[in-house]
C-alpha cells in the first residue's frame, strides 16, 4: 500500500481534488489562490495556509515572528495573483501548556503584518492539541484583484523571460520568519503584463518546474544570473525553500519597458532565464511528505 511519502505533495493533491466540481471557479486547485467571479466588481481571491511547529518554525522561535509568518504566507499568495488582501480568519491549535504570553505574541505578530501590508482579522477558531503535539496555526484569507489583471501560473509562453524579485537562498537563517510579502511588486507585474506568476515557497528547484508545467512549457535557467543572498551558493539559491519572492514570466517584448518602469523602492527584479518549448530539470527544493531543504 502506497504511503504519502511514496508519492509526494503534488501527486497527492492531484488525487485528492480529482472529481470535484469547479463550477463558478475562474481558477481552482493548482494555483496560488482560488479565483471566484461574483458576477460584478473585482474578482475574489481565496486562500488558506498553515504552519506547523518543527516544520515551518522551531519551538524556540519568537512568537511575534511566527505570527508574522503565518499571515504573510497568505499575503504572499495574494501577491502572486496580483491581488490585495482583505479579510483573514485564523485558527490556532495549541497544547494547553502553551503560555498566554506566547499566544498573545503570536497574534501581535499577525497584527503587525496586517497593519504593514493590509487586511483585517475577521475571526477564527482556537482549539487544543494533545500534549506533545506540535502547534498548528492556519490562516485563511479573502482578497480581490481587478478583472483582467489577475495572473495565474499557467499563462506563460515559450520565449517569455523568467524573472525573480529580491534575492534567493539562506532563508533558514531567519528570513523565513520575517520576509516581506511582495504585494506592491505583484500588482505592478500584473499591471505591466506578466504572463505567469507564483511565490517561491518551496524553492526555485520545485517551483520553476511547477510554473513551467502549468504553462505547458519547459525552461532554460541561467544559473549565473540567479540573485543570491550573501553567503549563499547557487545550490542554496535554487534548492532552499521559503524565500517568498515572486517568480514571474514576462513576454520578451514587454521586458525592457517593465524594467525601465520598475520603482527603485521595490525589491530588485532580475531575469534568470526563459520559458522554452520543452526541457529543463532542477534538483532540490522542499516537498511535503518527502522532505528536502527547508
Amino acid at each position: 500500500m502506497k504511503r504519502l511519502k511514496d508519492i509526494g505533495e503534488d501527486a497527492l493533491i492531484e488525487r485528492l481534488v480529482k472529481g470535484f466540481s469547479r463550477e463558478g471557479l475562474v481558477a481552482g486547485p493548482g494555483d496560488d489562490c482560488a479565483v471566484v467571479d461574483p458576477g460584478r466588481g473585482a474578482l475574489r481571491l481565496l486562500k488558506t495556509d498553515a504552519i506547523v511547529e518543527k516544520v515551518h518554525f522551531l519551538s524556540d522561535a519568537v512568537p511575534t515572528q511566527v505570527g508574522w509568518k503565518a499571515a504573510a504566507r497568505v499575503l504572499s499568495d495574494f501577491a502572486a495573483m496580483g491581488g490585495r488582501p482583505e479579510y483573514l480568519m485564523v485558527t490556532v491549535a495549541l497544547p494547553s501548556t502553551t503560555t498566554v504570553v506566547w499566544a498573545e505574541g503570536l497574534y501581535r505578530g499577525i497584527r503587525r503584518c496586517l497593519e504593514a501590508h493590509g487586511g483585517i482579522l475577521a475571526g477564527g477558531e482556537t482549539t487544543s492539541v494533545p500534549e506533545g503535539s506540535p502547534a498548528v496555526i492556519s490562516v485563511s484569507g479573502e482578497g480581490s484583484v481587478a478583472r483582467g489583471k489577475w495572473v495565474s501560473r499557467s499563462g506563460g509562453k515559450p520565449g517569455d523571460v523568467i524573472a525573480v524579485t529580491g534575492r534567493l537562498g539562506g532563508s533558514i537563517r531567519g528570513k523565513h520568519l520575517r520576509f516581506t510579502p511582495r504585494l506592491e511588486e505583484g500588482r505592478q507585474l500584473a499591471e505591466q503584463g506578466a504572463s505567469a506568476m507564483m511565490d517561491l515557497s518551496d524553492g526555485l528547484a520545485k517551483d520553476l518546474p511547477r510554473l513551467a508545467k502549468a504553462s505547458g512549457c519547459g525552461f532554460a535557467l541561467d544559473e549565473a544570473a540567479v540573485p543570491r543572498n550573501r553567503g549563499c551558493g547557487i545550490e542554496d539559491a535554487i534548492g532552499d525553500g521559503e524565500d517568498y519572492e515572486l517568480l514571474v514570466t514576462v513576454p520578451a517584448r514587454r521586458w525592457r519597458k517593465l524594467v525601465a518602469a520598475w520603482p527603485t523602492a521595490f525589491a530588485p527584479l532580475t531575469a534568470i532565464g526563459e520559458l522554452t518549448e520543452g526541457g529543463g530539470e532542477l534538483v532540490g527544493g522542499w516537498e511535503h511528505f518527502r522532505g528536502g531543504a527547508r
